[in-house]
């Protein structure tokens, strides 16, 4: 029997179920939260921009390359590719579906290892994590074998 993992995330929130099988439904495998990515910049960063010495006696201030809310999605993504990764490691699965919206599932493509992308036979660029799992297996019939 082929297990099927769908990952439903966003920046923030992540869900894993499994399909058994055929007429077998969805089960909760595992919730993932991760609280700082819906907090605002201003409160992940703990102090002020440091000050530079700019060229033409003007001011300047240094910004991070990455805003603060950017980086923890990063963080949740590599967490939650961590548990994909520990679930192809284990068997667990032998096939995934992603679902998370397009900015979210750009981070997750780069931080999944080469073997755990491969078996991802689909991805949709939706955010249904505040979807009852009836209507989430209505929406993803096409992919899973219900």
């Amino acid at each position: 029997m082929a297990i099927t993992w769908i990952l439903v995330a966003n920046a923030s929130l992540a869900k894993l179920y499994a399909n058994l099988g055929p007429n077998k439904g969805l089960t909760l495998v595992k919730e993932l939260i991760h609280p700082e990515s819906r907090q605002k910049n201003s409160q992940l960063v703990t102090d002020r921009s440091g000050a530079m010495g700019a060229n033409g006696g003007g001011g300047g201030s240094m910004q991070p390359q990455t805003l603060p809310k950017q980086h923890e999605a990063k963080v949740f993504a590599q967490e939650i590719a961590q548990a994909l990764y520990q679930g192809r490691a284990t068997n667990a699965f032998r096939r995934a579906i992603l679902v998370a919206p397009p900015a979210f599932m750009g981070m997750l493509n780069t931080v999944i290892d080469g073997p755990t992308a491969q078996l991802i036979s689909d991805r949709f660029e939706k955010d249904y994590t505040k979807t009852a799992e009836p209507e989430l297996s209505q929406r993803l019939a096409s992919a899973i074998y219900l």
